[in-house]
């Protein structure tokens, strides 16, 4: 007999320990949520791939940078498309979920983004700057990354065969976050000290922020995930794009009150729902 209820199986690495951030506690929390409403079933990412098949829908969340376990990332993706896996998020991000390439075409976009090269002969294009930030293209998690003195940073992207990205290191006032389900603005947090990044308070977005961060979850073309559009708050005033997490972001749900962390639930179970009713009828009946 087929479930009453449809089934996630939820992708989530809950031993995995980040800088500033308790991953497990957020997926304990969603998913207590979520199993008011689905059946569901956590496992580790290395295990998705082969546990799929038995499931309506997958949800990625909390499962790590990808470089932990790339292989078992990439055959997951595989047999999700083999079979055509509904994956909340969507498979096709253009942005973290794809690596740090979309930095630099952003860049050649003219988007408001931190300017970003990957070649030591276009550091001519940046903006000069004391120091850069050089960076793994294919980081996370700040992982790799390093603070470079301006008469070093030609000398150390051109050990890097391709694989880092520099930017100019911007003297930002504050860092802020736009949470997004689908294409739906959720809420903003921001960190009003930046040298702690992850303490974070509620941020009252304005019209042009938000138009700002909608420009760029328009640009991805996701059209279900949750999308963490980090920026910082540049010297002019603007701001500019610092990430564009499409993959698995963290929430930091933890900053929201109660009725917050209510409504986000309630956008992620309408969402999961709304991705259920794409499924072809004979899913359902078999």
């Amino acid at each position: 007999m087929p479930s009453a209820r449809p089934r996630l199986l939820y992708v989530t690495d809950l031993a995995y320990e980040a800088r500033g951030r308790r991953y497990c506690d957020e997926d304990i929390f969603l998913t207590s949520r979520l199993r008011e409403e689905f059946d569901l079933a956590l496992c580790h990412p290395r295990d998705a791939a082969a546990l799929l098949d038995a499931f309506d829908a997958v949800v990625v969340r909390n499962s790590g940078p990808v470089l932990g376990h790339k292989a078992a990332y990439d055959a997951f993706r595989a047999r999700a498309a083999e079979r055509g896996t509904l994956v909340y998020n969507q498979l096709t991000g253009r942005a973290d979920m794809a690596g740090k390439q979309y930095l630099l075409d952003l860049t050649a976009a003219g988007l408001p983004v931190i300017p970003t090269a990957d070649r030591a002969e276009d550091l001519h294009l940046l903006p000069v700057a004391d120091e850069y930030v050089v960076k793994p293209r294919l980081g996370a998690d700040s992982a790799g990354l390093r603070i470079v003195p301006a008469s070093r940073v030609r000398e150390v992207l051109g050990t890097g065969a391709g694989d880092l990205l520099v930017q100019p290191r911007v003297d930002f006032a504050y860092e802020v976050s736009f949470y997004f389900v689908d294409h739906d603005f959720q809420y903003a947090l921001y960190a009003p000290r930046p040298e702690r990044r992850w303490q974070l308070e509620p941020y009252d977005a304005t019209v042009a922020d938000l138009d700002f961060a909608r420009r760029f979850i328009e640009w991805n073309g996701i059209d279900h995930g949750v999308q963490r559009v980090d920026a910082c708050r540049a010297p002019g005033g603007e701001l500019l794009l610092v990430e564009l997490e499409d993959l698995n972001p963290y929430l930091s749900l933890d900053a929201l009150d109660e009725p917050g962390r209510d409504a986000f639930t309630g956008a992620l179970r309408t969402a999961l729902r709304r991705l259920l009713a794409t499924r072809p009828a004979e899913a359902d009946s078999a």
